[in-house]
């Protein structure tokens, strides 16, 4: 899997067909990118999956509506401000855009996906907006998602760019988020663009399977955001793939994209990964893991690089009643290192070993709980200081 950070010249050298761009700054906050279109030059099929958060941004029911009969041909992005609890005013909004992007592209209004990011409550600068709209197809780039992968960002540190070959294929994924981030049935902001030729009814099934593999395993704050969207367009220029690897392809990238999210979580400083395993039901190991990685007294521990152990025993404990578990079996690992099997196992040894891990970037837990076969791995990050200090300041 190239990611951007590493292999920027290969991933721009090596862009899916008939896909344009065009990112720039309107101004909505800052002079930083903040508007973004994905541009297809044929009518894609197309799938997304969308926030359940009953607070949802003005952009989530156009886009529902407009992507309802699997065809898109664009992708229209704003950060810098949600467009979220902004009334009629707000949904009328998201309307107009459409309608101008779509005049200027000469494609039609519904078959754009808008999405916006950033602040909550406040209106977007329609004035701003209008005025950055105009001309916009005599500044399309062939490519250029680099730029797109930027222009979506809000409190990420750096951009989130992953893309693969799938036969002739190509298949490009970006993602932004670093806090507001529980998924439920979506990611934060997820886009992917590919020139294979799949039906939108298959895109959709595969949407749905990858997403549940990655990012509705991922967690850094347990608040799902009100305008969390994932989509895909596969325009179908470089023809047919083998279904299996493209699946393959899509999961795998959706859970690196997922990690890197957690990575780059509000002032994190590690990466933490949950598995547990032996589990009675896969939705069994969910619970757990994500009743691990979302504990505050867990992820502050980790921050500060305390062995404490006993965290992680108070985070399955937690758990709900039909949960169940046998006490006498569960075993716990922070990396290689087993530090309880019914009971502590080992000394000052091991704990020593585990505060010696813990000065690690990435911090791997793992569950086992001696009941059944299934498993699942959860991703999140650690809570410092600058996850207060950031939100605390988010519209200062």
């Amino acid at each position: 899997m190239k990611n951007l950070l590493k292999d920027k010249e290969y991933i721009l050298e090596n862009m899916p067909e008939g896909f344009y761009t065009c990112s720039k700054s309107l101004g909505i906050k800052d002079e930083t990118l903040d508007f973004t279109v994905i541009l297809s030059t044929e009518l894609a099929n197309a799938a997304a999956m969308f926030t359940q958060s009953r607070f949802c941004g003005a952009p989530i029911p156009i886009g529902k509506q407009n992507v309802a009969n699997g065809k898109l041909q664009c992708f229209a992005i704003n950060s810098k401000n949600a467009n979220v609890a902004t009334g009629e005013e707000g949904i009328k909004n998201v309307i107009e855009l459409n309608e101008l992007i779509a005049a200027e592209l000469d494609i039609a209004p519904e078959d754009i996906l808008p999405s916006s990011t950033g602040v909550i409550g406040y209106q977007l600068p329609m004035d701003k907006m209008r005025a950055g709209i105009k001309n916009l197809k005599n500044n399309l780039v062939e490519g250029g998602l680099d730029k797109s992968a930027e222009a979506i960002m809000t409190t990420d540190t750096y951009p989130k760019l992953k893309m693969c070959k799938i036969g002739d294929a190509t298949l490009v994924g970006m993602a932004k988020g670093s806090g507001m981030i529980e998924p439920n049935m979506a990611t934060m902001l997820s886009y992917f663009v590919t020139d294979a030729a799949i039906s939108a009814d298959e895109l959709e099934k595969l949407l749905k399977e990858a997403v549940n593999q990655s990012f509705n395993m991922v967690s850094i704050d347990t608040d799902t955001s009100t305008s969390d969207t994932v989509a895909i367009m596969a325009n179908g220029a470089a023809g047919k793939v083998d279904l299996q690897a493209f699946k393959e392809a899509l999961t795998a990238m959706s859970i690196d994209l997922a990690k890197e999210i957690a990575r780059d979580g509000e002032g994190a400083t590690k990466l933490v990964e949950v598995t547990v395993n032996e589990a009675s039901s896969f939705l069994q190991a969910k619970k757990i893991g994500k009743s691990i990685v979302n504990s505050p007294l867990v992820k502050t521990a980790i921050f500060g690089e305390d062995a404490n152990w006993g965290r992680i025993a108070m985070a399955i404990g937690k758990c709900e009643d039909e949960i169940e578990v046998d006490l006498e079996k569960i075993a716990i690992y922070f990396g290689d290192t087993l530090i309880y099997q019914g009971k502590p196992i080992g000394d000052k040894e091991n704990l020593d070993q585990i505060q010696s891990y813990l000065e690690n970037p990435e911090i791997k837990i793992t569950v086992s709980l001696a009941l059944g076969t299934d498993q699942a791995t959860v991703w999140g990050c650690d809570l410092s200081y600058d996850y207060v200090r950031i939100n605390g300041e988010y519209t200062t």
